[in-house]
């Protein structure tokens, strides 16, 4: 199954990049029918993936994909999943 990732620590600290990205990514795999983005922003704080979390919740964004799954082994991993 193909994927796309996304890793935020080198925007971490760039609001407008961290909006930018995720836009993109999330377009991206809408254009190529990809069903999986995986998105690492890190463990630190937790400030980052609350800002992602907070982003993919927001209604014109929250109908592009299925769901959200938090990476129970790792949580500084997200995983978009898209419907077929």
């Amino acid at each position: 199954m193909a994927k796309l990732k996304l890793d935020m620590h080198d925007i971490f600290n760039d609001s407008k990049s961290i909006d930018a990205e995720l836009n993109r990514v999330l377009n991206e795999a809408i254009e190529k029918g990809i069903r999986l983005v995986e998105i690492i922003p890190g463990k630190g704080s937790g400030q980052l993936k609350k800002k992602v979390l907070r982003f993919l919740g927001q209604k014109h964004i929250k109908k592009l994909y299925h769901r959200v799954e938090k990476d129970g082994q790792n949580w500084g991993r997200l995983f978009v999943h898209f419907k077929k």
